[in-house]
């Protein structure tokens, strides 16, 4: 037996003791549980036989037996609770296997090489992770038949969308290796009952804490909820410890395949991840706060990857790997898949609503300049116009004193107030106004007239009692950096408008303003010297440069 069989035995027959010592807290639990009725039980055989008679014993035996149907009965409650609480589901993207079937090819050739069975569907997720998900539970298949419930027996494979993009056909088989050796840990029935266990305490704790239950049904299931919680901290370390050793099997079982490859691929992991992050907080995220959502994430990120090879001096190596097959080939229509993953993308990160409508339309990245950039810069100018207007600032000297100019508020900015005052007022005026406007936007827990399907039960309802989103990409903005955000957006206007710049797209810093054809990035500084310290000086200089006139007017939304 070589040293990987060794290793591979060896953490199986770990994660094997670990899932008998969480069924032990079962049984003991159970145990406990019992304890009462088989106490009752000997008491009143003892009493039938002639032993401990008297009324002192009788009134023990029917104490006893009286506490062993109140224990019973709420064993019987929790039990329940366990065995109906919905498990949380991961949010994902369905892959039916007519839509990829070299996909399912692949999957299915690496657990034939593993010696392991093959998981029963897959589907994409919008994050750069791969994981086995147990999806057997009865509620997870409503509506589904006998033969749907055998078909799922195995997990179901989740593999992050960016990777599909980013990744060589080959080099998605070697980072998939070591997820789809799990499946076999996941047959051993020691360890399946323990994970359903775990998974049933973790609903019953989730489904106690849901809102919205009333007084009759809420007191039983909180005490359900509470000693699940009891039983969930005894069995923490042991849960911990079997997936640990679950993952170390898997991993040593999945050394036989691809494994010199398995180094580079997970390389490929890391940068992956980067750019996805880059990509959704630089770029995806001032779309979805306009209303908008990219509709081509996962090649929103390639050309990310690609942008930062090239700066990094690293695009002869990436011009290599990028002539092989991309691991998107697999699906018979990328695009569809992208969009749809893309879509989940704003769900989780951001709260939109689950379909398009008014206000939530999708974005290719051809328009994004014209109809995110150039649209995200108008909307924060406006709003800052209208923040003056309720601080009742004048409007600055002009040919035309109602149309709304730069020179309006660099002055008010730079006032007598003193250095920082009048920033403060208007950064507290700015902030109510976007908050004001987020709680009013449909998706994001304001009103929800016109977005198809809204209030009606969708796939939401699977992933617990938690509101959306429910992976907040950023905190959320200070006063002060949003109100240096709109004079940004201000100074970008009266550029387009007055000195003939243009809106852009950096793959890696999201919207961009063009000089020439080329990207200025270097207007943070001068705006935050006038937003922070009241210096119009820098910013005048850099309007100087590229020739704006912050006497003209701006076209604002």
């Amino acid at each position: 037996m070589s040293g990987i069989d060794v290793g591979e035995e060896l953490g199986a027959r770990a994660a094997q003791a670990r899932a008998l010592s969480l069924l032990r807290i079962r049984g003991r639990a159970l145990a406990v549980a019992i304890l009462p009725a088989a106490v009752a039980v000997v008491l009143f055989a003892a009493g039938a036989q002639g032993h401990l008679a008297g009324s002192a014993w009788d009134a023990v035996r029917w104490t006893v037996l009286a506490v062993a149907v109140l224990v019973l009965l709420v064993t019987v409650l929790v039990a329940v609770s366990v065995a109906r609480a919905r498990p949380a589901m991961s949010p994902t993207v369905p892959v039916p296997e007519e839509g990829a079937p070299d996909l399912y090819r692949l999957v299915r050739d690496l657990a034939d090489r593993l010696d392991v069975p093959a998981p029963s569907a897959i589907a994409l997720t919008p994050d750069c992770d791969s994981w086995l998900e147990d999806r057997t539970h009865r509620a997870l298949r409503r509506g589904a038949g006998a033969g749907a419930e055998a078909a799922d027996a195995a997990p179901v494979l989740v593999i992050g969308s960016p990777f599909l993009w980013w990744m060589r056909v080959a080099e998605l088989r070697a980072v998939l290796a070591p997820v789809v050796a799990g499946t076999g840990p996941s047959a051993h029935p020691d360890i399946a009952a323990a994970r359903r266990f775990v998974r049933g305490l973790d609903a019953s704790i989730a489904d106690a804490a849901a809102p919205g239950r009333g007084a009759v049904r809420g007191a039983p299931l909180a005490f359900a909820g509470w000693v699940s919680r009891l039983l969930l901290r005894a069995c923490r370390g042991h849960a911990a410890e079997m997936e640990r050793c679950v993952a170390a099997a898997a991993s040593m079982r999945a050394q036989t395949v691809d494994h010199g490859l398995r180094i580079s691929a997970q390389e490929q992991v890391g940068l992956a991840y980067a750019g996805w992050d880059r990509l959704l907080t630089r770029v995806a995220l001032p779309a979805w706060r306009m209303g908008r959502w990219p509709s081509r994430l996962d090649a929103g990120v390639v050309a990310a990857l690609t942008e930062l090879s090239r700066r990094d001096r690293l695009a002869d190596d990436f011009a290599l790997r990028l002539g092989e097959r991309p691991a998107c080939d697999l699906l018979e229509e990328p695009g569809v898949a992208d969009e749809a993953a893309s879509l989940l993308a704003a769900r989780l990160f951001h709260g939109g609503p689950a379909e398009s409508g008014p206000g939530w339309a999708p974005v290719d990245w051809q328009q994004y300049p014209d109809e995110v950039v150039d649209r995200k810069w108008r909307t924060e100018a406006a709003r800052l116009h209208r923040v003056l207007d309720t601080l009742g600032v004048p409007r600055a000297t002009a040919a035309d004193p109602a149309v709304p100019t730069l020179a309006r508020v660099m002055e008010h900015l730079s006032g007598s107030g003193g250095p920082g005052c009048p920033g403060e007022e208007l950064a507290a005026g700015i902030g109510a106004a976007v908050a004001r406007e987020e709680a009013e936007a449909p998706g994001r827990g304001g009103p929800q007239h016109g977005v198809p399907g809204a209030g009606a039960a969708d796939d939401l309802d699977l992933w617990g009692p938690g509101p959306l989103p429910l992976f907040p990409l950023q905190p959320p903005r200070t006063g002060t950096e949003l109100l240096a955000d709109h004079v940004a957006a201000m100074v970008c206007c009266a550029a387009v408008d007055t000195a003939g710049a243009a809106p852009g797209l950096d793959w890696l810093d999201g919207p961009a303003l063009l000089v020439g054809g080329e990207r200025r990035a270097d207007l943070t500084t001068p705006v935050l010297s006038l937003v922070e310290d009241g210096d119009p000086d820098p910013l005048l200089s850099w309007l100087a440069e590229v020739g704006v006139r912050s006497d003209k007017p701006v076209r604002l939304v």
